[in-house]
């Protein structure tokens, strides 16, 4: 039997390199991996690609990477919420690049990597900014944009329950990108808040099999982006 069990979280993304494209779980704050998130800034990668569907909030979590110069490039639906101070502010000093993508499309151009599948056709952008530059075909008297698959070297995930053979579940919406990303990386890395023995969780209840799992760690007690921010915490 393969154990993905990881027994520390600067052990998880220690091989994170300088450049890596990485994928961040988390629709705002649910499912957000702040500790994966944190251990990557302690670990000190650079000149990452992130694909998430926000940009972080407040000082900690993903804002606090993006905070410390680590990333250089955001792929996301979202840039701007109502606690994102970091990543406008960088963005517009010309320190950061931002490809913008409408959250369905976001969503399938990962699935699409999961599944094998190079690009797609959509009409969610035709005749906006975000079409310039692309391909586009009518079909049935309609025009469509090529999308491209988004890959990722790594994605960093959270989940509520983990075996060791790397089968998850999720608590609601924190389920969010999360199974799709892990489809879409070569290494998927997870923090899970409880793990059990193999064969504890119900077939019928897995959300992500664990052949898509390559690491994981148990935080028993994960920290929650809102509630760092209301504390008025940062980090490092």
């Amino acid at each position: 039997m393969i154990n993905k069990m990881y027994s520390s979280i600067p052990d998880a993304v220690a091989d994170i390199p300088d450049g890596a494209t990485v994928m961040v779980g988390g629709f705002g704050a649910s499912g957000s991996p702040i500790e994966l998130i944190h251990a990557l800034i302690d670990q000190g990668a650079r000149n990452l690609t992130v694909i998430n569907n926000n940009t972080g909030n407040g000082d900690v979590g993903l804002a606090a990477l993006i905070g410390n110069g680590q990333v250089s490039k955001m792929i996301c639906s979202f840039p701007r919420s109502s606690q994102s101070r970091v990543f406008p502010r960088l963005y517009k000093e010309g320190r950061i690049e931002l490809e913008l993508v409408p959250q369905g499309t976001l969503a399938e151009r990962i699935r699409a990597a999961g599944a094998g599948i190079p690009a797609f056709y959509t009409p969610t952008t035709v005749g906006t900014v975000l079409a310039e530059g692309k391909e586009s075909r009518e079909f049935e008297g309609r025009t469509y944009v090529m999308e491209p698959w988004l890959k990722a070297d790594f994605a960093l995930i959270k989940c509520e329950v983990a075996d060791p053979l790397g089968n998850l579940t999720y608590n609601k919406t924190a389920r969010n990108f999360s199974p799709l990303m892990c489809m879409a990386a070569t290494t998927t890395i997870v923090q899970t808040k409880k793990r059990v023995a193999a064969g504890e969780i119900d077939p019928e209840h897995v959300i992500t099999p664990g052949i898509f799992v390559n690491r994981i760690v148990e935080v028993p007690d994960p920290v929650h982006e809102d509630t760092l921010i209301a504390e008025g915490r940062s980090y490092p």
